[in-house]
Formats: C-alpha cells, structure tokens, sequence
C-alpha cells in the first residue's frame, strides 16, 4: 500500500458511510444492507486506529447516526444518546467481557441482557411526571422534537404511575413497529391503492416523522424502554440497570419481557443462543441483543470512548438482508393456482445461508418495487422463510447508450407456464390464478403435497420428490389414484425419473429389484385409508379452510353429505365461518370435479366415522379464545388442548387482540411477550392444572 492509498480510502469510506447513514436515518431510504454498512464502518475504525494521524472529529465513527432532517425544532440531549459497539462472534463477546474482568476485577461479572429492537431510538422527558417532551436519536447530541407524533403513541405513559414522580426523569427507548400491524397496515394500504411501507424499522422512521400527527395516530406503533437519560437528584436510583428496568415498569413504561441477567462470556452467548432461536417467532423485528454490565458503580468504571460505553456492546446476528443481481423473473404455481412470481437471482448468503431465489408475492408488489432483469436487488431473509425482495436499488439500473433501461418494467403471464391454460385476475382478489384446475401439474403436486401432509391425511415418506415423479411419471392424476398404486408402479416411475435425469436406474445399479421404499410407501398410502372426517376436510384443500376450522365443520355437521348440501346460508351460522369463507367452502362442493373426487376415494376404501352434529361445548370456557405456550411437564400439549376443548375453549395458534387467555409453561417465548404486550390475562401450568381438577 502506497503512502496515499490509506488517506484515499478513509475519505472514501467516510462519505460512503455518511452518505448511507443520511439515506437511513434522514430519509428513510437505505441505499445499501445493514450488513454492508457495519462492514464498511468496521473497516473505517481499523484504518483510523492503524493511521491516527488521519483522525477527523467529524468522522462517522465518532458520530452515532445523522443530523436531524431540518423538518422539527432541533432539541439538544442533556446526556448524548450514544450508540453501542457490535460484536459478530463468540469470540468478540469474550474479548468484551475478558476487558471487564481484567479492569473491574470481579471474576464473573453480572450483565443485563436485553434484545436490540430494529425500530427508532427516542428520548423521552418527564417533569413533575407529564410528559413534555419527546425527541429523535438524531446525531447523537442534537435531535429532532417529535413530541406531538409521541403523543399518539398508546404505549408511551403522558403521566407518570406513583404519587412522587421525579421532578424531572428521561426515559430512553425504541418505537417500533408490531409485524402483525406492519402487515396488516399493508394490506390495507394496497386495497386502497396506497403506497406500502417497505419495512417495519422503516415504517417506525417514517411514522415519527410525519409533520401531521394525525397520520402518526393511524400507524400501528409500540415502544419498549430500555435506558435512562437525566433524572433529577431527587430520585434515589436502584443500584443495577435491571432493577431500574423494573422500577420503570412500575412508572408505566413497557419493558420487554424478554430482558433478563447472566453472568459471564458463558451467560451472554447462552442468551444470544436463545433469543436467536426464538428471533423468528418473535411479534417484532430484533437484529441482536444487547450487553450492558448490571451494576452502575462498574459501569462508571468501565466509563467511554469516542462514541459508545465501554461496558456495553451489541451482539448482532448474521444478517437477514444482502445485495445481489436479478437474473430473471419466473412464476410458480401454486394448489389453488395461485401465481407468484419470483426471482432467480446471483447467488448470495444471507443469514447464514446461500440463496438464488427470492419471492416477490404478487404482481402489485413487483409493480410497487419495479423489479426487472439486470436490477441490483436488497433481499432479506428471516429463518427458513423464503427470501424476499425488499427494494430495488435504482441508481445500478443498467440503461442503454440513450439511458433508457435495458428492460422492460415486468408484465403477469397471460399463459401458465406449466399447462398453457389462461392465467386469470378475478375482482377483489389480490393474486392472480391459472384457470387449469387438476388439469395443472403444478396444482395437481401441491395438491397431493397437501393431501398426504402429516396434519392432512398423514402419508409418511410421500414427499415433494416422490410427488414430483408420481405426476411426471406415474399414474397419479388426482387424489384417490395414490390408493391404486403398486410396488410395480413405484419402481417404474423411480426407473422413468432416472432415465429422464440422465442417471442408470438404481435398480440396475444394486443388481436386483430394490423394493423394500416402495413396500413402505404403498403401507403408508394403505394406512391412511382409515381417517377423521376433520383430517379429510382439511386434506381436501379447500381455500380458506385450516386444521381449526375442519375441526369445527366436522363437529357442527357430523357427516360430510349434510356439509357437501350445505348453502352459503347454512355455512355462515357455523362458529367462526364469515361469508368468505363460507363462499369458498360451497364453491368447492358445487364443483363436479370435486365431488367426484370424493367419491373416488370412497370407492378406493377411503372411509372415516360420522355421527351426530355436535354443537361447541358448554362449559366455563365457552367462548374463550385460550393459547397454549411453552413446555408443560403434567400434560402433553395435545392432552391439554383436549381437555380445554371440553371445556369449552376454542385452542388457537396465535396470540390476537381476540385471544382471552394464554397458558404460559416453561421456556415460554414470543406468544407470552406478545400477551404481555396486549395485557391478556396469564395462566401458569400450576393454576391449569387446578382448575382442571375443579372442573373434572
């Protein structure tokens, strides 16, 4: 490296960083992934530290985010709000607690643990226990008055609990977006023809920002404290940040019930290791955890650098978001015929893993983006959940020598791809669907996917591999043609799939006839000839209809002719069934083709017990929406479910603002966070258990 190259690519790297930090902070518009950003930060901080010569006040590693946006009267932070230090690996969390030992000398020392929201900083200030002010991160020193827009904000106290409030008291925190309402608020926004928000953190930001408050009191917005500001000396602080923690939630504040305590390296990455499994289930966007040493005497100890505390860091997960190349758009059919379009993109790791496709959802969402081959994509990626595309970096469009683009903007297929029937956009829904039916491949795999699944009609080892090869190959063209198989037709359709691929038969490879995985399979299919009406109901794969509302139909009509004769009318009077869903439940046995789908698997000895109607239990559960969370050690989770059903309860899945009462066992996560949040009433596996025994 020459003696010029190190000053080149400081001031490089500073305007890159500053350039991004604008885009995200100030307009809400970020330019390159989180991942990249902390990259080119990391990199920045190595080069100064090597060449301090080169120092510059101004540099974006002495900076914790950017100016205010001009828009609010600026306010000035009594106490900076300054940013934390990150940690990528094990080892990093070591090197920070190794550093605390070694200059604290306490051998094992106690730490806050607390998730890192993906939401907004802000500052808020009480006196006299009013809420008077609120404000911005902005750069740290200086942010932006936002107190109006806070103000409509439901988790954010205006008065203080207690009959001696401090005289004067700043609470730190995040606002943040709950993905239920992210969700939900798009979904409104695209059926008013309204723009979308790109993200939660974004549609936090921008929230916060919007110069009418009324538009903030439409937007679903949350907050958690995590932190204190000023605070008068007439207030006599807990010792440790945790306690001060819950000495906020008896102020009022919301405090995530995930924040908790561990001591050493060995408790911190136990932490990270259990936020992180639970990170997907979670009811908002958290990109980390974070370390704070507990005690405040040690904490003073430890004391600052330039732009963040020495006894604190942030612990970030792999990221979730990443850059790539769109090489084409294609679609996929789905069982209901469903279109998604999606993209095949350069390969590229996010969270950990390498991905090439990612999902577009809809022809509105690849309107709203503008994607097109040759784009320069942001995907994020969250768990096992298929990738996404995110937004579309405009600026590396490529464009021809006259600067138009070199694509066209992406047009829906009038023609499936996989059986050329027309595709077809019906009124008031959002996708669009090929018109195929059974006559689709495509619809025709997913359907028996879904047909033989573990909760359908529960057909061990008839996966996505062997479906593929069954419809491709074999003699499979609806549902009831699995219960005519034979070992012979497994083995030829093994043999055809292995010609087509290329590859010598593996019956010819093992020297005789292989059998014994098609024996297995034709048991299975046999096995599931005896079955529930509920699981037939759900198996068949009408639209709408899930594993609760089978149940419920089963239970209301007894039988399945009473319910194939049902009218719109009849359907609606069913606990939990609404006209949609009614619609789509008569629309599918008024088709033929169904019906004589139905009357295949009869004929193929497909049979389940019938009775008499049941109505919804009575009892003191009636009515009640309960949800089971956590590992329970007296019931297993299907027995408790059982017994609450006789009772009356209606078990579901998630909790919602619908939700009556949760049941909280151990290593409870996200759903007893999100009854928290909405103030369900908990119960924990000792007080089930006793009114079990009452109500036996």
């Amino acid at each position: 490296m020459n003696a010029g190259m190190p000053t080149a690519r400081i001031a490089d790297l500073r305007q890159r960083l500053r350039e991004a930090s604008y885009r995200y902070h100030v307009l809400d518009d970020p330019s390159i992934p989180d991942a990249e950003y902390d990259a080119l930060l990391r990199e920045l901080e190595a080069l100064e530290v090597a060449h301090p010569e080169l120092a510059d006040p101004d540099s974006p590693t002495r900076r914790i985010g950017a100016a205010p946006s001009g828009k609010f009267e600026p306010v000035q932070h009594a106490i900076p709000m300054l940013s934390l230090g990150n940690a990528f690996s094990a080892a990093e969390v070591e090197e920070f607690v190794a550093r605390i030992v070694k200059e604290t000398g306490v051998a094992e020392p106690e730490f806050s643990t607390e998730p890192k929201f993906d939401g907004l900083a802000i500052s808020l200030r009480y006196e006299r226990g009013r809420f008077v002010l609120g404000a911005t991160r902005g750069d740290g020193a200086t942010g932006e008055n936002v107190t109006a827009n806070l103000r409509t904000i439901k988790a954010i106290p205006l008065r203080l609990r207690g009959d001696a409030p401090p005289a004067v008291l700043e609470v730190r925190g995040e606002v943040y977006m709950p993905l239920a309402g992210f969700s939900a608020y798009n979904a409104h926004a695209l059926a008013h023809d309204q723009k979308p928000l790109a993200n939660p953190r974004n549609g936090a930001a921008g929230s916060l920002r919007q110069l009418d408050p009324a538009v903030t009191a439409r937007r679903p917005l949350a907050f958690y404290a995590y932190a204190l500001g000023e605070v008068s000396l007439d207030v006599a602080l807990p010792p440790t940040h945790s306690q001060t923690l819950q000495w906020l939630r008896t102020l009022g504040f919301p405090v995530s019930a995930l924040v908790g305590t561990a001591r050493g390296a060995a408790g911190l990455l136990d932490y990270f290791a259990r936020i992180g499994e639970q990170r997907d289930r979670l009811p908002f966007d958290i990109d980390g955890v974070v370390y704070k040493l507990d005690r405040y005497d040690q904490q003073q100890a430890m004391g600052f650098v330039a732009r963040a505390p020495r006894w604190a860091i942030a612990h970030k997960f792999p990221a979730q978001e990443a850059a790539t190349t769109v090489e084409s758009i294609e679609v996929s059919i789905g069982r209901t015929g469903a279109v998604t379009p999606w993209v095949q993109m350069a390969p590229v790791q996010v969270g950990g893993v390498t991905v090439s496709r990612a999902t577009l959802h809809n022809a509105d969402q690849v309107a709203r983006l503008d994607v097109r081959p040759g784009d320069t994509v942001i995907i994020r990626r969250a768990g096992d959940v298929i990738p996404e595309v995110v937004r579309v970096n405009l600026e590396l469009r490529p464009h021809d020598s006259r600067g138009h683009p070199l694509h066209p903007a992406w047009k829906m297929p009038k023609r499936c791809p996989e059986c050329d029937s027309a595709i077809e956009h019906i009124d008031g829904e959002v996708v669009a669907r090929c018109s195929g039916g059974l006559v689709c491949p495509a619809q025709r795999k997913q359907a028996l996917i879904h047909f033989a699944s573990r909760r359908a009609m529960d057909i061990e080892g008839l996966g996505e591999r062997f479906v593929d090869a069954l419809v491709e190959y074999g003699p499979v063209h609806g549902i009831a043609d699995l219960y005519r198989l034979t070992v012979d037709d497994f083995v030829e359709m093994k043999r055809r799939a292995d010609e087509a691929a290329g590859e010598l038969p593996e019956t010819v490879k093992a020297g005789k006839i292989a059998t014994r995985w098609a024996e297995n399979l034709v048991a299975a299919i046999a096995a599931s000839r005896d079955t529930t009406l509920e699981r037939l109901l759900f198996a068949l794969g009408i639209r709408e209809v899930g594993e609760a509302t089978a149940k419920t139909l089963a239970r209301h009509f007894g039988a399945l002719q009473p319910l194939m004769e049902a009218d719109e009318e009849n359907l609606r009077q069913v606990p939990d069934v609404g006209p949609v869903v009614a619609a789509r439940i008569a629309h599918f046995f008024a088709e033929p083709h169904n019906r004589e789908a139905i009357a295949a698997l009869r004929e193929a000895g497909v049979h389940w017990q019938e009775g008499q109607p049941q109505r919804a239990p009575a009892g003191p559960l009636a009515g009640k929406s309960v949800v089971l969370t956590g590992t329970l050690n007296a019931l297993t989770r299907d027995e408790a479910k059982t017994r609450l059903e006789a009772l009356g309860a209606k078990v579901a899945g998630s909790v919602s603002k619908k939700t009556s009462l949760v049941i909280a066992g151990v290593d409870a996560g996200s759903k007893l966070a999100r009854a928290q949040e909405l103030g369900v009433e908990l119960w924990d596996e000792a007080r089930l258990l006793a009114f079990l025994a009452d109500h036996a």
